[in-house]
């Protein structure tokens, strides 16, 4: 038998999912397909209109949400956790994520916004296959197109994703840290504080203003794929793997897994194993 799927998937056309406060920790992706609005998000007035598409990382964030009449929307909405690990670690994605939570809106050309609601579409139109033996797999698939796809349109408006002030540097030279692999070994703020010189306190307070996440968000965003890779590797004990990326103990390391993969590491391996890709 297939795995039983847990991935939650939202589609709607309704503009009030923007600021759903129970979607706390899921990314709503909307395109504006006709009319506008606009609304507060962390202390900022944004403004959308026809052919605008919108990621809004913290829907908590959202107040105060005014909308035309003739406003049309379509809406995909997931947990980031499921969408971001996708991802490849050392990728646009971090830094893009940074920039979207400064300015959530991505202008399209006509092309593009077609494009988008091609994306969004698809996603619809096989969400609901439940029964589907590869259903999170596909998905996945659909979604990180769709990504893929936001982050080429953010991309060509930004050669520099990041802020060149005192704090945006913090930012930017950490990811730089993550991007270079250390969070193999690494995965303590203090550590990270030290390297840049600067207080834990001080590093956690200008991460979370500047990307709307926490420092160990972000180190468990750059590890996860890391674990992951080394899991499909089967010349590996798990023992090895923990000592490769520098965990405690291999009962930590195994703690690790299930609370960010969702599942113990032998079951990780088993369900990405190719052998196992077969229906009972």
């Amino acid at each position: 038998m297939g795995k039983k799927s847990k991935t939650k998937v939202i589609y709607s056309e309704d503009a009030e999912l923007i600021g759903a406060k129970d979607l706390n920790g899921w990314g709503i992706h909307v395109l504006c397909q006709e009319g506008s609005g606009n609304f507060n998000y962390n202390g900022k007035k944004i403004l959308f209109k026809k052919n605008d598409a919108m990621v809004i990382s913290h829907p908590d964030l959202v107040s105060e949400l005014e909308i035309s009449e003739d406003l049309k929307v379509k809406i995909v909405a997931a947990p980031f956790k499921f969408m971001y690990n996708l991802l490849p670690a050392n990728h646009y994605g971090v830094g893009g994520c940074i920039s979207l939570f400064e300015e959530p809106v991505i202008p399209l050309s006509e092309e593009e916004s077609k494009r988008f609601e091609e994306d969004l579409d698809r996603i619809k139109s096989r969400m609901n296959e439940t029964d589907n033996l590869f259903y999170d797999e596909m998905l996945g698939s659909l979604e990180l197109t769709m990504i893929y796809d936001l982050f080429n349109f953010h991309a060509k408006l930004h050669s520099d994703v990041h802020t060149t002030e005192r704090t945006g540097n913090i930012v930017k030279t950490l990811i730089s840290m993550f991007e270079g692999g250390q969070t193999k070994f690494h995965r303590e703020v203090a550590y990270y504080a030290d390297k840049l010189n600067v207080s834990p306190k001080y590093l956690s307070e200008t991460v979370k203003n500047k990307t709307g996440r926490n420092v160990i968000y972000l180190i468990d965003r750059y590890t996860v794929p890391m674990v992951a890779d080394y899991l499909k590797n089967s010349d590996l004990s798990l023992k090895q793997i923990a000592e490769e990326m520098n965990f405690k103990t291999l009962s930590y390391f195994c703690r690790y897994v299930q609370k960010h993969l969702g599942m113990t590491p032998s079951e990780y391996r088993s369900a990405n194993s190719p052998l196992k890709k077969k229906f009972q």
